[in-house]
């Protein structure tokens, strides 16, 4: 059986708490670029407050685009949606600017749209990023240990990183209406199938799961069922901290991004909690492809780091970035080196901080 988890309710409820706040599939009309008239400039990343953070090099501009959640205190829009900083040397930035504000009439409430990220596909640019409803139940007690509530990553489109990013699909998220899911990353495999893999939330599974679905070719919905991938608990390094206890157990599954290292490895960057907080940490696959098997390796930074992401800058520099600590959270950058079957910590790029 396996040891205590340590990420205690208190500190999953608190997480739940921090982060958040039916029409035809169709693709409308592409809405003109909200506006923020509370742009500033030289910004650095201590000053930028923010979760989940999700950078994009767009080569062709030779620009950073730094992508979270819509702050309606900062940018007076006020509507879930995604903001965006950009820089061209990672350490002065320029924003933030609404690049997607949720449209009236969609199957999500009016509550903080989390972790969204940037992909290019085919020429277009892809956003996602998870919506609630709480008015919308699917389970309640005692039927479930706690009330399940529609949630769930969505995909918009748009022809540049700067927005404005339209839903492709309005009555649903991409995975099952009846998984509470969230922090939906993209993935291509070998073969081109387009993938979103997801994490199952431990709100409703209890023992948190990631998972993946194949999309269609558009992307804009999934095209067959889920595929089972791992649960939290599988993590070796949560038995580390083992004792015995009362508390229930509850495993978090957080913010997958997948990576291809450069001799063929597929990792997938995930976060968890132990003990001490959030921590960052990485799985691989034993046979290369997306179904696994999967192995959890050892974490790759704690405590209380974590959502991480990994990109390249435009001299080819493998980078880390993540939000640390939990609360209060900046974007944090560290060097990496691609060892072929895991990733290396290099150093903390604590000069990107500014003065």
């Amino acid at each position: 059986m396996k040891a205590s988890a340590f990420c205690f309710l208190a500190t999953c409820l608190a997480l739940d708490v921090f982060r958040g706040a039916a029409q035809p599939n169709s693709r409308a009309a592409e809405p003109a670029a909200a506006t923020n008239a509370n742009v500033r400039q030289n910004l650095r990343l201590p000053e930028i407050r923010l979760h989940d953070p999700w950078i994009f090099a767009y080569a062709p501009s030779k620009t950073y685009y730094l992508y979270t959640s819509n702050n309606r205190r900062v940018t007076a829009v006020d509507r879930p949606g995604t903001m965006v900083y950009r820089s061209k040397d990672l350490l002065n930035w320029e924003g933030p600017f609404v690049v997607f504000a949720l449209p009236e009439g969609t199957w999500a409430a009016n509550q903080p749209a989390w972790a969204p990220e940037v992909h290019e596909y085919k020429g277009r640019f892809y956003l996602l990023t998870t919506l609630h409803n709480p008015e919308r139940v699917i389970a309640t007690p005692p039927e479930v240990w706690r009330t399940n509530y529609m949630r769930g990553t969505v995909i918009a489109s748009s022809q540049s990183p700067e927005g404005p990013f339209t839903l492709l699909k309005t009555n649903g998220p991409v995975p099952p209406p009846d998984f509470m899911t969230l922090d939906g990353t993209f993935y291509v495999d070998k073969s081109g199938q387009p993938w979103m893999v997801y994490a199952h939330e431990w709100i409703q599974k209890i023992d948190g799961t990631m998972e993946a679905v194949p999309l269609t070719e558009d992307l804009a919905s999934a095209a067959g069922p889920p595929v089972y991938l791992f649960k939290a608990s599988d993590a070796p390094w949560l038995d580390e901290q083992g004792t015995p206890s009362p508390r229930e157990n509850h495993y978090v599954t957080d913010g997958p991004e997948l990576f291809r290292t450069k001799d063929g490895h597929l990792l997938m960057l995930w976060s968890s909690y132990d003990r001490d907080g959030y921590v960052q940490t990485v799985a691989r696959s034993k046979s290369g492809e997306i179904k696994g098997p999967w192995e959890q390796l050892e974490p790759l930074i704690r405590p209380d780091p974590g959502h991480g992401m990994l990109f390249h800058t435009f001299d080819g520099q493998l980078m880390l970035v993540l939000h640390r600590p939990f609360n209060n959270a900046r974007a944090k950058l560290y060097e990496m080196s691609d060892e072929g079957d895991h990733l290396r910590i290099i150093r903390e790029r604590t000069d990107l901080d500014g003065d």
